[in-house]
């Protein structure tokens, strides 16, 4: 069984303050990459600790990344206030120009769940990243009327029986991209993924080693 990542409790500096922050990564391996994780939405108890955005950093620890989970503006001892999505991805954009700045000759990806999906979209719309994952993205509330799409390697994860994301609006959604994501349709799965989470996280070690492996060294 792998032994649990070092991790460091930190704060950044965001665009309206400090933000709260953990940095994750192995002791027994190389890093080879790096990714920010976004969480769900702060006012309906998103945090850092959300299961899902755990998952999401531990699936990329166990590869060999840095993880940089933290909290957008308001959210726990992050300074500011909610911004309805606007601030939230000038923090993610802090957040990723932190991480870029700590390890900057390596791979950088993002990845969110849920609203913070739908901000990893816009970030990697708005600033050049290696790999996206978005899960159970809430792009029809945060990201619609979009005037481009990520370029980089891009999986979106969302269950069938999604109570709060449409599963037919994200279809929709991605058929009028071009070439668009990868989407994976877990059956049975529900918003928070319950008894599903070891999956999701299995599901986005696969995508990232097969983009991994066929990437260009100069670009690992």
């Amino acid at each position: 069984m792998p032994k649990s990542p070092l991790a460091e409790r930190l704060f950044l500096d965001g665009p309206v303050g400090q933000l709260e922050a953990i940095l994750e990564y192995s002791g027994e391996q190389p890093l080879v990459g790096s990714v920010v994780v976004c969480h769900p939405h702060p006012q309906h108890g998103g945090t850092l600790h959300n299961k899902v955005a755990h998952t999401l950093a531990r699936a990329f620890v166990r590869m060999g990344f840095s993880a940089l989970r933290f909290n957008f503006r308001g959210t726990e001892e992050s300074e500011g206030n909610f911004d309805g999505g606007d601030g939230e991805l000038e923090d993610a954009l802090a957040a990723i120009k932190w991480l870029r700045e700590r390890n900057p000759e390596m791979s950088l990806w993002v990845a969110g769940f849920s609203f913070g999906a739908a901000i990893a979209v816009k970030s990697a719309i708005a600033t050049h990243v290696d790999g996206l994952i978005s899960v159970a993205p809430a792009i029809s509330r945060f990201a619609l009327g979009l005037d481009s799409q990520p370029t980089c390697p891009w999986l979106i994860i969302q269950g069938d029986q999604d109570e709060l994301v449409d599963i037919d609006e994200t279809v929709e959604w991605i058929d009028g991209l071009e070439p668009g994501p990868e989407l994976l349709v877990i059956p049975g799965g529900e918003h928070f993924f319950h008894g599903r989470l070891i999956e999701v996280r299995e599901a986005v070690a696969a995508f990232v080693e097969r983009k991994k492996a066929g990437a260009s060294p100069a670009s690992l």
